[in-house]
């Protein structure tokens, strides 16, 4: 489903203007950015968990040249599903 048919399912089930639908859906975006900068999660009940985790520094080895390289620390943004969402899968 792209941005485009989310929008438009949005506007039908709720019964807004396409242009509210798409305000809500950038609202939502946003704060889930906003949560993500702020190395915080935000739990959406039914969905999941969005969240930053940290990673350490390590060593790894360049596939290319055999190298042995240092790859830093640094943080990345997960999306942990919940239980709802997982169950719909079986």
């Amino acid at each position: 489903m792209k941005k485009a048919e989310l929008i438009d399912k949005i506007a039908k089930d709720v019964g807004l203007t396409k242009k509210q639908a798409s305000a809500c859906l950038d609202s939502f975006i946003d704060a889930i950015k906003t949560v993500v900068k702020k190395n915080d999660k935000m739990t959406i009940p039914g969905l999941g968990i969005f969240g930053v985790r940290k990673t350490k520094a390590r060593k790894g080895r360049n596939p290319k040249t055999g190298e042995i390289i240092d790859i830093p620390a640094k943080k990345k943004v997960y999306f942990r599903a919940a239980k709802q969402l997982k169950e719909l899968l079986k």
